[in-house]
């Protein structure tokens, strides 16, 4: 690869040490501070969210100053929340940043490497695009799109980009999720026959901003270029804030919690994308407005893809009424189970000996095997930060340094985003949802779904 800027700088400025350190009378260490900054990784904050102060912000100290990155903007469109983020990162970095209004002046800026994007579930394509287009490398928040339209384009900049993107499904740099994937990749879970997923929570307030929809005034935003290519409507504080709740700014539960989970079935299974999904559901518990729904139970058929391939089904189910938030992932087989809620292996449901005589057949069970638990990588701060996404944003910011591909690139994204995609299609129209593989395009009623 051609040296970069900072590469360029760093290694002009050694061959020239031994000049300018005796010249200035600069100390050994001072200009090993000098070299420091010139290798210095500098990000841009997409959208100061709760998911960026909560959990990636946090999980970005983590690993920052061993790594030498730092965050030296913020852009945000509504003026509380920017003047708001730019004091909480400051405090935690301990330097002023620029405060920016929209990502025009973002991109404007010099001396920028590489960008967070926590915004809204709708804009993560755009927003992705925008970056690499101007030579960004970039974090991106889940679900990668919401449309196929955005996913396809999505895909093609950042393919045709040389740009690191790491998609923000954590799972993929989990200890135990990959010691799940290489013990079904090796074929010694056998076929698998069936997964369940559920995500379930009774929390009233999910996704609800009630104290912020009330500090918003529209005059205080940019309402137009938040929509981006959403079909416009007036503004609405609701939508802007509580956007999960609100298609076609958020699928809602697919997008936010499915897209985890089914990302898993594809990483195992090497398949894209299931070939058909039906769906139901309603609002039944949380009558405030909302378009999106607050029970789901949506079913993938994937496969069989030819005679020699057998399928399998997926169902999800979550509900927002009643539920501790245990995700559960449970992948079968004839010989058992392999369960990442108890990080586990067993023979539990397997073809027994009784059961298996009655065809002359063999039994079938697996051996008990505790996969290794989740481990958080090396660590120059505690932050709090969860396990999963501080390993993960650890190896996003490791590939920006190696240049090598990150634990979930963007071919993850496109591919759980043609799951949600399919999802939402099958909830919005009442019928089955396929996937067109020739056109790219999901279908349903025998038309493109588009919103």
């Amino acid at each position: 690869m051609e040296e970069s800027r900072r590469d360029f700088i760093k290694k002009a400025a050694i061959a020239a040490a031994g000049t300018y350190v005796g010249t200035f009378g600069m100390s050994a260490k001072s200009y090993a501070n000098i070299i420091g900054a010139n290798d210095r990784v500098r990000v841009g904050v997409v959208g100061f969210s709760d998911r960026f102060k909560d959990t990636l912000f946090p999980c970005f100290l983590n690993h920052n100053k061993e790594l030498n990155f730092d965050i030296v903007a913020l852009s945000d469109l509504w003026n509380y929340r920017r003047n708001l983020g730019a004091e909480h990162i400051k405090n935690k970095i301990g330097h002023g940043i620029t405060s920016c209004k929209n990502n025009d002046e973002l991109y404007a800026l010099k001396d920028l490497d590489a960008v967070i994007i926590s915004t809204p579930d709708f804009a993560h394509a755009s927003h992705a695009i925008e970056a690499v287009k101007n030579k960004k490398d970039v974090y991106c928040e889940k679900p990668f799109a919401e449309t196929m339209e955005d996913a396809r384009a999505a895909l093609k900049a950042v393919r045709s980009s040389k740009q690191i993107l790491q998609i923000g499904s954590q799972r993929r740099s989990g200890q135990n999720y990959k010691a799940a994937a290489d013990f079904i990749k090796e074929g010694k879970f056998g076929d698998i026959t069936m997964v369940e997923l559920s995500w379930n929570v009774n929390q009233p307030g999910r996704w609800r901003r009630p104290d912020l929809v009330a500090k918003l005034k529209e005059e205080d935003t940019d309402w137009k270029r938040f929509l981006l290519n959403r079909p416009y409507e007036a503004f609405d504080p609701r939508i802007y804030l509580e956007y999960r709740l609100f298609w076609p700014y958020s699928s809602g539960m697919p997008g936010q919690w499915m897209s985890h989970q089914i990302d898993t079935v594809h990483w195992f299974t090497g398949l894209s994308h299931p070939r058909s999904v039906t769906a139901n559901g309603g609002i039944y518990q949380w009558k405030d407005g909302r378009r999106n729904w607050d029970t789901t139970t949506a079913v993938f058929d994937y496969g069989p893809l030819d005679d020699l391939t057998k399928g399998f089904q997926v169902v999800f189910t979550s509900r927002m009424h009643n539920g501790d938030e245990k995700p559960a992932e449970i992948y079968y087989s004839n010989g058992g189970e392999l369960n990442l809620i108890t990080n586990t292996i067993s023979p539990h449901g397997g073809l027994t000996e009784r059961a298996a005589a009655a065809m002359k057949m063999k039994p079938n069970l697996l051996p008990e095997i505790k996969l290794a638990a989740p481990s958080a990588a090396a660590a120059s701060a505690n932050t709090g930060a969860d396990i999963l996404s501080a390993n993960h944003m650890r190896n996003w910011m490791e590939c920006i340094r190696s240049r090598k591909e990150p634990n979930a690139p963007v071919e993850a994204g496109y591919q759980h985003s043609i799951a949600n995609i399919m999802t939402n299609a099958a909830v919005r129209t009442g019928g089955k949802a396929t996937f067109d593989v020739t056109r790219q395009e999901v279908m349903a009623e025998g038309k493109v779904f588009k919103y």
